[in-house]
């Protein structure tokens, strides 16, 4: 892991296409970054992409449409009072 120090308005090169500039460093210590890339190149927050790869592995398990809709909470309608 490579670790840099950038000012505000600085900029870092990833190969010959990829440029990462610190627009600001917030109160707090949040950072903001402008990533300029080619549009072929997906940028994802890490947590998306750990949400992106449990979503696919969701789906790659296999379960039979009745076992499906036993998970689904019983909606019974108002009851009537007599």
């Amino acid at each position: 892991m490579l670790i840099l120090q950038r000012k505000p308005g600085e900029s870092v090169l990833i190969g010959e296409e990829i440029e990462v500039t610190v627009v600001s460093v917030e109160t707090g210590g949040r950072v903001r970054l402008a990533i300029s890339a080619p549009k072929s190149l997906t940028i994802l927050r890490n947590e998306l992409r750990g949400a992106m790869d449990a979503n696919k592995e969701a789906a790659r398990e296999e379960a039979s449409p009745l076992a499906l809709l036993e998970l689904l909470p019983r909606q019974g309608g108002p009851e009537t009072k007599k």
